[in-house]
């Protein structure tokens, strides 16, 4: 086989495996970011939630979406050179690259304990630690792992090695623990800060002075190499999650509520910086001026003056939201949310401009019927209900007029079917009821359809004036996601099965056959059958979506949860296959029901990694096997369906598509 570089190879396999759904904002993306680590002056990684591990290599100017093959949380990454790094997180999982982030190997720890910190004090030797005391050790670059004996079965956050044999471990319940033998022997140390809680991160700038970080700002500093501990004072009540020194006195420690502050005196004092209100749950400087700090929502922040000033390196807020979003053409749309915005965008969403409206109260939904006319609805707002606002524009947005509802019930859907004929569903102030109205008028007056649900209806969506669909959540904890369809423009109502238990915000058909619904942990749901049916999507996020919208058959949006906006151009389903032209692995046979042969017809010697993932993009099936070819594997637990083979073997990846019958 022809020899393909790891850049084409990695999006090979991003294609094969996963959902073609693209963060459009925040940018990069916006999953959470656990830990930030800048091996070069310009070349840098982070890591965080659902399986993200991002790679920049210009200093942080620009970052690409490195493929990690997992959705487990990663919550620390560690690089020996610009090259070799690793990444730990959820059920033990421990991740090495050998090309810059090209392709990851998932080692084998040996533990389902999560791993919070990873740390190597040289190119072979490394530690992770985790919860219940959990500490790995690593003499070989990640090829093997031994559990070592803490002596505590607290959860562990934060590991650093000062030389070859000296390391020190936080975590909770203040603990500190020490090895002076390579982590063969550890001793608990006192730390001094005088009440319970936690410690999160430790760092030790020489081998006599570190310093830990904890809850309710607590910072402790050592100067014996931890024989005895000082409580400093923060300047801060905030929880401090993570903390980097550039030599013994220059200092950086960032936590919750974007809290950032630096000492230049050795920990004595500490100034109070802020960046953003977004919580930070990691810093990494490479001198004493040039630094990153990572956090909620994928927040990317930089300074080149010693955190003097923070320049933002991704879009986006994690607080905010939007919650519908609506394109009268393939480039023309708008996006609402809270505090009455409304972002419109003329380029397919490369760039959104707010638009006036008038009002404070948060904004659910946005439809156009053309260029000019729109309309979008909300709710009451706090305090007791008054009359819900529905919002008009003839002018494709630039002025909005208020028309009258007729209700003080939330709304939070509206759809027009033709210039005159729309709907709105939503839900009353005390959740007592449901309300679904309907207009023929273009909104001067409105008819109410409501049904008896005990559900809180949160979109409506009609193919025409019959045909229409609503989604919902049930007002009590504990209920499933609700899809509802009419034939009848709307008089009578049928529950659909859509086989998920998250709650639907939103839906939408763009023809009669195919059709989303979006909700929460990033659930997109599709059905080819008019809704008969339904399929899980694989999203990249847990983040919650509120509306999804498609401008043709393949093109679609869908907003959410830290002002997400995600895209799509192949109706969010994954590429079933995508290899070279010389295909050397061979599956057979395929379909199969219960075991299936894979043959490698160069037969080249060595670790062959095989994942199979469902066609969600969860990994469903993963081994490791050497020197054997061809490999038989008992597929029989698999249920029917179509499945994603991915086989690495060196720097070579193929990936086949697999029916199971």
């Amino acid at each position: 086989m022809k020899k393909i570089s790891v850049l084409i190879c990695l999006s090979l396999i991003s294609a094969c495996a996963f959902s073609q759904w693209t963060w459009q904002h925040p940018l990069p993306q916006g999953n959470t970011l656990n830990s930030v680590y800048f091996p070069g002056a310009n070349t840098g990684y982070a890591a965080g939630d659902y399986g993200t591990i991002i790679k920049s290599g210009d200093g942080g100017i620009a970052w690409t979406i490195l493929s990690s093959g997992t959705t487990n949380d990663l919550h620390s990454v560690f690089f020996t050179d610009v090259d070799k790094g690793y990444a730990v997180g959820d059920h033990g999982i421990i991740l090495k690259t050998m090309n810059g982030g090209g392709t990851w190997s998932d080692l084998s720890g040996g533990t389902t304990n999560l791993l919070r910190s990873v740390f190597f004090s040289d190119a072979d030797t490394g530690y992770a630690v985790g919860d219940s005391g959990t500490i790995l050790k690593t003499i070989n670059s990640g090829t093997t792992w031994t559990a070592l004996s803490t002596g505590t079965t607290d959860n562990l956050y934060s590991i650093c090695f000062t030389d070859a044999n000296t390391g020190y471990a936080v975590g909770q319940g203040e603990t500190i623990i020490k090895t002076t033998n390579g982590g063969t022997n550890w001793t608990t140390l006192h730390s001094g800060a005088g009440y319970p809680g936690m410690f999160s991160s430790v760092c030790f700038p020489d081998a006599n002075t570190g310093y830990v970080v904890g809850v309710f700002g607590a910072i402790s500093k050592t100067i014996d190499a931890g024989t005895t501990w000082t409580a400093l004072s923060s300047g801060t009540i905030y929880d401090l999650l993570s903390i980097c020194f550039t030599d013994a006195n220059n200092g950086y420690a960032v936590g919750l509520f974007g809290t950032i502050i630096k000492t230049t005196d050795g920990g004595i004092t500490w100034t109070l910086f802020t960046s953003r209100s977004v919580d930070l749950y990691s810093a990494f400087f490479t001198n004493t001026t040039l630094g990153y700090a990572v956090g909620k929502g994928g927040a990317i922040f930089k300074t080149i003056n010693g955190g003097t000033s923070w320049s933002t390196l991704s879009s986006g807020s994690a607080e905010n939201r939007l919650f519908s979003v609506n394109f009268f053409s393939a480039d023309k749309g708008y996006a609402v949310g809270a505090n009455g915005t409304i972002f419109k965008t003329s380029n397919g969403g490369t760039t959104w401009i707010a638009q006036l409206t008038g009002t404070t109260s948060p904004l659910q939904s946005v439809c156009f019927t053309d260029t000019l006319t729109g309309y979008a609805v909300g709710n009451s707002g706090p305090g007791p209900p008054s009359e819900t606002c529905i919002l008009k524009t003839i002018n494709g947005g630039t002025t909005w007029t208020v028309l009258p509802s007729g209700t003080t019930n939330n709304l939070g859907s509206v759809y027009f079917t033709d210039a005159n004929t729309g709907y709105v569903c939503g839900n009353s102030y005390f959740h007592t009821g449901t309300t679904i109205l309907k207009t023929i008028d273009g909104g001067k007056s409105w008819t109410d359809l409501s049904i008896s649900t005990t559900y809180s209806l949160g979109s409506v969506y009609f193919r025409n004036a019959n045909t229409g669909y609503i989604v919902g959540v049930p007002y009590l904890p504990g209920g499933d996601g609700i899809i509802l369809k009419t034939t009848d423009g709307g008089i009578t109502w049928t529950e659909l099965s859509c086989g998920t238990t998250n709650y639907l915000y939103s839906v939408f058909f763009p023809d009669a056959n195919n059709g989303y619904a979006v909700g929460d942990s990033g659930t997109i749901l599709k059905t080819a059958n008019g809704g008969t049916t339904w399929t899980k999507l694989f999203s990249g996020t847990t983040h919650f979506f509120v509306s999804v919208y498609f401008t043709d058959a393949n093109t679609g949006y869908v907003v959410g949860e830290g002002e997400t906006i995600l895209k799509t151009t192949n109706g969010g389903t994954f590429v079933e296959e995508a290899v070279s032209p010389e295909q050397t692995i061979i599956i057979y046979p395929n379909p199969a029901n219960s075991k299936i042969t894979i043959l490698d017809k160069k037969k080249l010697p060595g670790e062959t990694t095989i994942s199979i993932y469902n066609i969600t993009g969860t990994l469903v099936m993963h081994y490791k096997i050497r020197d054997r070819n061809p490999v038989e594997l008992d597929v029989s637990t698999l249920a029917k369906g179509v499945y994603l083979v991915k086989i690495q073997k060196r720097m070579i990846i193929e990936c086949r598509k697999l029916v199971v019958n």
